[in-house]
């Protein structure tokens, strides 16, 4: 599975969360120690929010590790919110295309985890995609899929429920036609304002979801894995759980897709 981190809060330097933590996303992407795969090496990314309402967004398919580019745009480039992901495929080509974070708009989005059986119903899983989104398809990865179908069920004006929705159908999709485990997922999206983060599977190993405030730099980061081990501070984020960061305030909430994929 990938792995990712992001941030919300007075401006810092990129390098502040992916490459200068002694368990950074570039450490991780290499040696993550809560995952089932240590490497991750099929393919980074980065979006973030400066002056204008949409994120910049570099993206490059080299392992995150091997890449001298990105630590040197990470110590330059200093943002008040950004994502960034480092990918392991879960049969997906390494290309740009697939790699995250996504983006439409002013809104950005990455996911770690998997849908169960997704190559047997990946079809049916585009064409829940309409038309004025499907331009916006330029990968084969069933979290691009799940990003636009969120944008379509209403992400806009109603982040949790367009999510609730997008994962309730894909669930449906994996139940009918796919395979378990059906859900499998930890994803962040943004905005530009908001920071949002949902954690939730269909079995009992939903990936791991972890944010800390910091003082130091007013602001907040949401993690697959903590960024120093053994650090105090990081709060775990409890499976079927839906969050909204904004500013120092967090917003925890159910998150239950299941209910709506039985009639979806």
């Amino acid at each position: 599975m990938c792995r990712w981190a992001a941030y919300s809060g007075n401006p810092i330097p990129l390098e502040e969360i992916v490459s200068r933590p002694g368990h950074s996303l570039i450490h991780q992407s290499h040696a993550a120690s809560e995952c089932k795969s240590a490497i991750n090496g099929d393919g980074f990314g980065l979006a973030w929010y400066g002056k204008r309402p949409e994120p910049g967004l570099f993206r490059d398919i080299l392992p995150a590790w091997s890449d001298p580019n990105l630590k040197s745009l990470t110590a330059q480039v200093s943002s008040h919110l950004f994502l960034a992901h480092v990918r392991a495929s879960t049969g997906t080509a390494t290309s740009r295309n697939n790699c995250h974070p996504f983006a439409v708009g002013r809104w950005s989005f990455m996911h770690n985890g998997q849908i169960g059986g997704y190559d047997q119903f990946r079809r049916c899983a585009d064409m829940l995609i309409p038309d004025t989104l499907y331009a916006h398809r330029k990968g084969a990865t069933d979290s691009e899929a799940l990003f636009l179908v969120a944008l379509a069920e209403g992400l806009e004006t109603d982040p949790q429920g367009a999510i609730e929705r997008s994962v309730a159908r894909f669930e449906a999709l994996s139940r009918q036609k796919g395979a378990a485990p059906h859900i499998r997922l930890t994803a962040a999206f943004s905005d530009g304002e908001r920071l949002f983060a949902v954690r939730y599977a269909t079995d009992e190993h939903a990936p791991t979801l972890y944010h800390r405030w910091s003082e130091t730099f007013a602001g907040r980061a949401v993690v697959s894995e903590p960024l120093e081990i053994g650090e105090c501070g990081w709060e775990l984020v409890p499976p079927g759980s839906f969050c909204c960061f904004e500013g120092n305030k967090v917003d925890i909430r159910p998150f239950a897709p299941t209910a709506l994929s039985a009639v979806a």
